[in-house]
C-alpha cells in the first residue's frame, strides 16, 4: 500500500526518495541503499539528488573512503514542513477513520 504522502504526491522518483528519507527518519545510508529503498533507479537518484541536496534535504552523517551515508536534514525548513505535512495527512487519516468506525449502522 502507497504511503500517504505518495497517494497526495504520486509517484515521481522524487518523491518515491522523500517518502523512503521521511519514513527512515533518524537512519542514515548510501546512494545506493536510498535508491533501492526508494524503489527507483541510481539514475533516477542523481537527477534529483543536487536538488535534494540544494535544499538540505539530507546531510552527510558519516564517511569512509568515497563512500557517504546520509540522513534526513531535520534541521531543514523544507524537511520540516515535508514532515508536517505528512503528520497533517495522517491526522486526517485518523480523523476520517474514527468517523467512519463512530457512524451509526442502518438498519
Amino acid at each position: 500500500m502507497k504511503s500517504l504522502l505518495l497517494q497526495l504526491t504520486g509517484e515521481m522518483p522524487l518523491f518515491k526518495i522523500l517518502d523512503f528519507l521521511v519514513d527512515n527518519k533518524g537512519a542514515d545510508f548510501t546512494k545506493k541503499e536510498i535508491a533501492e529503498g526508494a524503489g527507483i533507479s541510481r539514475a533516477s537518484l542523481f537527477n534529483y539528488w543536487n536538488e535534494i541536496d540544494k535544499h538540505n534535504i539530507v546531510r552527510t552523517t558519516r564517511s569512509f573512503g568515497k563512500t557517504r551515508l546520509y540522513t534526513l536534514n531535520t534541521d531543514s525548513i523544507i524537511t520540516r514542513r515535508i514532515l508536517d505535512l505528512e503528520r497533517a495527512l495522517i491526522s486526517e487519516a485518523l480523523s476520517k477513520e474514527r468517523i467512519d468506525i463512530v457512524k451509526p449502522i442502518s438498519a
